[in-house]
């Protein structure tokens, strides 16, 4: 490959490493809650809300690398029309929106929450090496295909990118796990309480129908691509880094020593020099040969590109654990290169459990006890490692001068409640403060009542979260 190209290429990839992460939502916002307008009978407006819900998860870091993966896999460059084009994307949809109708269908009957079942390490572990096959045959160690004989009595009735494409989206809709965010959770549960095994398959295929509109869109629009060559490789070595940096990232999520190694490197490089040195790593694995050069082509090829992917997906790793660190990384305050902020900052009162313990419900109600003696409202935050939307509070919310602001003047006594390994103390806990889903954010009177309102699920801007602080405080005619 021409070094000037290859050059270009590698500035790129940095650039976007760095720059990407900061662009891409993490998911439905605490606004977009369907439950509510469902219970109070407006059919109509909470079907479009979760219809709209599934088409912000869809661009979400969980399912958006999957877009042009299944479309190239099984959508329209292999379409003789676009009509063709329009069934293989819409068996696509169909096949997510069955297992989402499915999972309707057991919330009906079970109650069980759709975030605390995908969040088990066991499933998330399945994903995983779902996505690291997917991996491996974008690299072309296989072909995606189904089983010849199989194959064979589908394409006598012109079936088989039909059935391929179903099965695909069967398997992407649990995919979106980590992502769906207060929008499925408040339907989840709303269809749980209300027991109704046909409104729950309903909303659920809208919710599905919602995360297929781009795939469907990317799948009919591009019926004629330009004729297969070099450049396709390195388009599926790209997804391919991306597959495997989402494997990871999955196995990390279920795996509490990963997260902790990649929390810690975050916190000790800090936002910005974190940022900067995932995309040093992105160029430099560029550079050795993860896109353009082959598994196929000798030991010597075989060798630059399997070490210039694991330095990419590095990168992608260090990025994500930069994302959510401080401004300031605590190496280069130990080096005497950078000071600690000196303006106010958010900091927790009360982690509960703390890292290899168990909940414990009279140690949480003596801290309430405390809190209550002394007149202070409480805010409680309810959240997981696996959760996307956890973290953008984290990021975005906390650290804001309006939300400390109001922490101060209000006095607030924080708690965050870790709820990524449950127990059964902790599932007593959550159902006692009604949590649904994560995150929830609930908040306790100044004279120790648990309020239903206000109340936060999912990510919430820095303005409107201090003024739900705001309300909590003023509530029962304390003066503000």
């Amino acid at each position: 490959m021409d070094a000037k190209k290859l050059g270009l290429m590698a500035v790129l990839a940095g650039v976007a490493v760095v720059v990407v992460p900061w662009l891409l939502p993490t998911g439905p916002s605490t606004e977009l809650d369907a439950a509510r307008f469902l219970e109070s009978g407006s059919l109509f407006l909470g079907a479009a809300i979760v219809f709209g819900g599934g088409l912000l998860t869809a661009l979400t870091p969980c399912v958006y690398p999957l877009i042009p993966i299944t479309v190239s896999v099984f959508g329209a460059r292999k379409a003789e029309s676009r009509g063709k084009a329009m069934l293989l994307t819409t068996s696509y949809i169909v096949g997510m929106g069955v297992v989402f109708s499915g999972l309707g269908i057991l919330a009906a009957k079970t109650g069980q929450a759709f975030g605390s079942m995908l969040g088990h390490p066991a499933v998330v572990t399945g994903l995983a090496v779902f996505l690291l096959l997917l991996a491996s045959s974008m690299f072309g160690a296989f072909e995606l295909a189904l089983p010849s004989g199989l194959q064979t009595r589908l394409n006598s009735v012109g079936g088989a990118g039909v059935a391929g494409a179903f099965l695909m989206g069967s398997v992407s809709g649990f995919l979106a796990a980590p992502c769906t965010g207060p929008v499925l959770t408040g339907l989840l549960a709303f269809v749980a309480k209300t027991a109704n095994v046909t409104l729950g398959a309903s909303l659920l295929f809208i919710y599905a129908l919602g995360i297929g509109v781009p795939f469907f869109i990317l799948g009919v629009s591009t019926v004629r691509l330009p004729k297969s060559g070099v450049w396709m490789e390195w388009v599926k070595s790209v997804l391919g880094i991306m597959l495997v940096a989402l494997a990871f990232s999955y196995l990390k999520d279920a795996s509490p020593w990963a997260r902790d190694v990649v929390k810690s490197a975050g916190a000790e490089l800090g936002r910005l020099p974190g940022a900067a040195l995932a995309g040093m790593l992105a160029v430099v694995g560029v550079l050795l040969g993860a896109v353009h050069r082959s598994f196929k082509e000798g030991a010597r090829d075989f060798s630059f590109k399997a070490f210039g992917v694991a330095l990419v997906v590095a990168a992608l790793m260090v990025r994500g654990g930069a994302l959510d660190a401080g401004p300031v990384g605590e190496l280069w305050v130990r080096l005497g290169l950078a000071e600690r902020p000196r303006a106010p900052t958010w900091a927790w009162d009360h982690v509960m459990p703390a890292k290899k313990a168990t909940f414990s419900r009279e140690a949480f109600d003596q801290v309430l006890a405390q809190a209550k003696a002394e007149g202070r409202p409480v805010l409680i935050d309810f959240f997981a490692d696996w959760c996307a939307a956890c973290k953008e509070l984290d990021r975005e919310t906390y650290p804001a001068p309006q939300v400390i602001s109001q922490s101060s003047e209000g006095q607030f006594l924080t708690i965050k409640i870790d709820a990524t390994n449950s127990d059964d103390a902790l599932d007593a806990l959550m159902e006692r403060f009604g949590v649904e889903g994560l995150p929830t954010v609930a908040f306790v009177s100044q004279t120790g009542t648990e309020l239903k309102r206000p109340r936060v699920t999912g990510f919430l801007e820095p303005v409107p979260f201090a003024e739900q602080m705001r309300k909590a405080r003023c509530t029962e005619g304390a003066s503000c």
